[in-house]
Parts: structure tokens; sequence; C-alpha cells
């Protein structure tokens, strides 16, 4: 899949350029090559090249996660984001859910989840667990974790956790530093629609 024209984050708080070493020109272009241009937040962090190792060795260990379905992990992702209201994730977010094949209908409606008839009861429960995660302080009750365990197992449980924890910490860089949708999402939508 590959975007047509991507955008810049135009408030953002560190400059967006092109980076001038090795090995972040090769990052640079990697992502450039699988996504359809360059990301920001791989930008932002070029300015810190142990904060960038340091991104990509735990977005690296976080893909490899597989005990929950895939699109449950998404979906916690996708709510953890617009609790921060995190525009850069929220686009990409959808870019990437929307090549792994989870439903646009659902994608689409996560902001409105809880009045949405598009999501199961268990996706309903993993929502839920990421919002009150996502709140400061976290708000997951004995009750929620409890649910998620008979649905997910301990090891399930565990990874959602995971996954919700890397979206705030993605969430929480991006729009501190005023990151912003670059348009990832557009390739995905049908044109006239």
């Amino acid at each position: 899949m590959t975007t047509s024209t991507l955008t810049r984050s135009p408030r953002a708080r560190v400059p967006l350029d092109p980076p001038t070493g090795w090995f972040a020109r090769w990052i640079d272009r990697l992502i450039a090559r699988r996504f359809g241009g360059p990301a920001d937040p791989l930008r932002a962090m070029w300015h810190n090249p142990r904060v960038l190792r340091a991104d990509l060795a735990l977005e690296a260990g976080v893909s490899r996660l597989r005990t929950l379905p895939p699109h449950l992990g998404t979906l916690a992702q996708m709510t953890a984001a617009v609790q921060i209201e995190c525009g850069w994730c929220l686009d990409f977010g959808y870019f990437l859910a929307h090549a792994q094949g989870v439903e646009p209908a659902k994608l689409e409606q996560v902001p409105t989840w809880r009045t949405s008839d598009a999501f199961t009861p268990l996706e309903r429960r993993v929502m839920e667990f990421a919002e009150a995660a996502t709140a400061t302080p976290p708000a997951v009750t004995d009750g929620m974790a409890a649910a998620l365990r008979a649905d997910l197992g301990d090891d399930g449980l565990v990874e959602l956790t995971m996954l919700v924890a890397v979206e705030n910490l993605r969430s929480r860089f991006n729009s501190t530093l005023g990151l912003s949708s670059q348009g990832f999402s557009e390739s995905c939508r049908v044109p006239g629609a």
C-alpha cells in the first residue's frame, strides 16, 4: 500500500528535516519505501539517536507480540490514541489497521464505540479497558481485569496492557511534539466515497 501525498506536521516543535547520519538516512528510506513517505515521529527522533534506537528496539519487540488477535490490539491502541487526541497516531493507526484487514467501519467508529453497534461485547471490554488504562490516573477496575482475564487469559491481559501502554507512549510523544496527521489514512479511502 502506498500513499499519494503525505504532508508534514506544520506545528511540530522540532525540525522535521531529512536526517543526516547514515543510520537515520537508512531508516528514513526504509520507512518511505514501506509506507509511502517519511514518518514525522522518526524525523523528530533523529535529534537524539539514542532515543531513535530505543524506539526502534521497542517497536520491533512489540511487533512480535502474538497472543491477542491482532484486531483487538488495534482497537485498543486506536482507543488510547483517541483518548489522548493524537491525530498522527489515529492517521497512521488507521493506515496500518486497514492494511491488516480490520474492517474500515469499525475503525471509523472507534471514537464513538460506546454508542456504536459495530463492536462485539469482547471488543467493547477491550476498548473500555484501553480507555481506563489511558486515564490519568489509570481507572482500570478489578472487574474489568477479571473479565478480560476470563476472555483472554493472563498472557492476553498482559499483552493488551503493554499495547495500551506503548500506544500511550507514542501518542503522548507525538502530541507533545506537535506532530499531526500526515495523510497516511487517505491512501486507504475509496475516492468519491
